[in-house]
């Protein structure tokens, strides 16, 4: 995968600084440049080392905001090699993540991302402890949850946290958790999945690819809660169900379950845009629209529409969602979300209510075990400092006065 590269009047304007700076820095070996393609042959300069130095330059003026904004959509804060989001692009380790949706199997794009090798093989192990007994009406996450507790109690291999070990209790993991939905299916992942819900033939490669654009997604809060647990020595289980617990909150995952009921909620509003502007004007947000990281707009989304438009072109579910993206998208000018995507196949393929957060729990678990691996390899405790803005002690305030006083 190529590096991204911008023009020089953008990479000055994002760096605040004159093009002669600009060039100066080239020379410096600060910032990477190339010959861009055409006649033209202008040089453009690489987005990531622009970026690097704006950073910088940032932290020297004001450490302390750039310190505040990093856990809020800002700077890096950990290095990870399994996703990188670039250009309205999102990649596991150098593949484009759309076209493994199509091309690839759920067990290779997860060997990809805890290994490096994009391998359908899976090594032998003991099947896992059944799931507990539980009610089809309680939440898919709060079932996951408990089986992951009673499976990690007699898993005697949890606390094996070298890497070839994580994967094998990742493989015991995914098949815990699809048990829970598929309890005698058999076969792959989207499969068992399939059979499970009994859904058409054919379904089963909108639930592949549903998992695979689910898989990871950087260090969203869910990922980054997973490496906080791994950083401090829990094993795999504890990790996935620390990763549940973040994901089911209403600011990310969570969304998926409220598109999932605003979709069931307005399917009989004569006007969806008039449904919809009501709900803006009482101060109701529309879920499943807009992503910060996606100028263009969501490719996850994107991949997942277009393979029902494809595969149920006279769904009046699928027709329905597009006529409620249009309205939205008018209303708000953002764009479908991958949350929206799920509920869209939820809808279109007739799955149980709730399934769209089940997609996305089951996928995302394969990113939560690879970045595992990762922190286990580092072997550093995730322990940022606060920054104390509360009432300081009486003899703080005593000691603060006579130190200024003697200066």
């Amino acid at each position: 995968m190529s590096t991204a590269w911008i023009s020089a009047a953008e990479a000055a304007r994002n760096l605040d600084v004159t093009r002669a700076t600009l060039y100066a820095y080239v020379s410096r070996g600060f910032i990477r440049s190339e010959a861009g393609p055409g006649a033209s042959r202008a040089r453009r300069y690489s987005r990531d080392d622009v970026e690097r130095l704006r950073r910088r330059a940032a932290e020297r003026r004001d450490p302390d905001k750039v310190a505040a904004h990093a856990l809020q959509w800002g700077m890096p804060v950990l290095e990870s090699s399994i996703t990188l989001i670039a250009d309205d692009t999102l990649y596991y380790r150098g593949h484009d993540v759309v076209s493994l949706a199509h091309d690839a199997s759920v067990e290779a794009v997860a060997s990809l991302i805890w290994t490096g090798r994009l391998d359908d093989r899976r090594p032998e192990f003991a099947p896992p402890a059944p799931s507990v007994p539980a009610p089809r009406s309680t939440p898919f996450i709060i079932r996951a949850q408990a089986a992951l507790a009673l499976a990690s109690a007699v898993d005697h291999q949890a606390f094996d946290l070298r890497s070839d070990a994580v994967v094998r209790a990742g493989w015991r993991i995914l098949d815990l958790l699809v048990g829970i939905e598929a309890p005698r299916a058999r076969g792959p992942i989207d499969v068992a999945l399939a059979r499970g819900w009994r859904l058409r033939p054919g379904a089963d490669a909108v639930v592949r690819a549903a998992i695979i654009l689910c898989a990871d997604h950087e260090l969203n809060v869910s990922a980054f809660t997973a490496r906080c647990v791994a950083s401090a020595g829990s094993n795999p289980y504890a990790v996935v169900t620390a990763g549940l617990a973040a994901l089911e909150g209403t600011k990310h995952g969570g969304s998926t379950a409220r598109v999932e009921a605003t979709l069931a909620a307005m399917r009989r509003e004569r006007s969806l845009r008039a449904a919809l502007a009501e709900r803006l004007r009482h101060g109701q947000r529309i879920d499943g629209f807009g992503h910060p990281l996606y100028r263009q707009g969501d490719p996850r989304a994107a991949a997942l529409l277009d393979m029902l438009e494809r595969r149920y072109p006279k769904s009046p579910e699928l027709r329905y969602a597009r006529d409620f993206a249009r309205a939205a998208t008018a209303l708000t000018g953002e764009r479908p979300n991958v949350d929206f995507a799920l509920g869209a196949v939820s809808r279109v393929l007739g799955l149980p209510s709730g399934s769209g957060l089940t997609l996305f729990a089951i996928g995302r678990t394969i990113g939560w075990i690879g970045h595992a691996i990762e922190q286990y390899a580092v072997d550093h405790i995730i322990r940022p400092r606060a920054k104390y803005v509360g009432v300081v002690a009486a003899a703080q305030e005593r000691e603060h006065r006579q130190s200024t006083r003697t200066t």
